[in-house]
C-alpha cells in the first residue's frame, strides 16, 4: 500500500505565508507593547530648555565642592554630604527621590532629616536596582544635585 504525498497547492502556500507573517506580527506587537508600557526614555520634559542652564548649574555646583554618598540598610536611607575638605556639610535641606532606573511607577519623595551621621529617612526598598536623586539647598541659596544607584540584595 503506497501513499503518494499530497501536492503543494496554492491554498497550502497561502496558509504557510499567512501563518509565518502572523507569528512575526504577533512578536512585533508584543515587543511594541513592552517597549511603550515601560520607560518612556524621557529624563526631562524639554531637553533643549534643560540644556540652556546646564553649564551655569554645573559651575555653581562645582564651586560648592559638595559630594553625596548614599547607603541603605535596616530600612534606612542614609546620605553623607561632605565638602571639598572632606568635612561633613550640615544645615542642608535634603530631598531624595528614590525610584527604579527604568520607570517612575515606584518613585518616592523623601525629606531627609539631619542627624549625627548625616541625613537619613526610613523606607523599605524591595530587592533590585534603585536610582536616588538627591537635591540639597543651604541657607545661602546654594543648591546641589547628585544621582546615586543602589543595588539591594535579597535578605539572607
Amino acid at each position: 500500500m503506497s501513499t503518494e504525498p499530497k501536492p503543494l497547492t496554492g491554498k497550502k502556500v497561502l496558509l504557510i505565508a499567512v501563518a509565518a507573517f502572523g507569528v512575526v506580527l504577533a512578536a512585533n506587537l508584543a515587543m511594541l507593547f513592552a517597549a511603550t508600557s515601560t520607560f518612556p526614555g524621557l529624563v526631562v520634559k524639554n531637553s533643549y530648555v534643560a540644556s540652556q542652564g546646564w553649564n551655569r548649574k554645573t559651575a555653581a555646583q562645582r564651586a560648592l565642592g559638595w559630594k553625596a554618598a548614599a547607603d541603605y540598610g535596616d530600612g534606612t536611607l542614609r546620605v553623607a554630604m561632605t565638602g571639598r575638605d572632606g568635612v561633613p556639610v550640615t544645615g542642608l535641606n535634603l530631598v531624595a527621590v528614590v525610584g527604579r532606573p527604568a520607570g517612575a511607577r515606584e518613585d518616592m519623595r523623601l525629606e531627609l532629616a539631619e542627624g549625627a551621621d548625616g541625613y537619613a529617612a526610613s523606607l523599605v526598598l524591595a530587592p533590585g536596582m534603585w536610582r536616588i536623586v538627591i537635591t540639597g539647598t543651604d541657607a545661602e541659596g546654594g543648591s546641589f544635585e547628585a544621582v546615586a544607584q543602589l543595588y539591594i540584595r535579597n535578605p539572607a
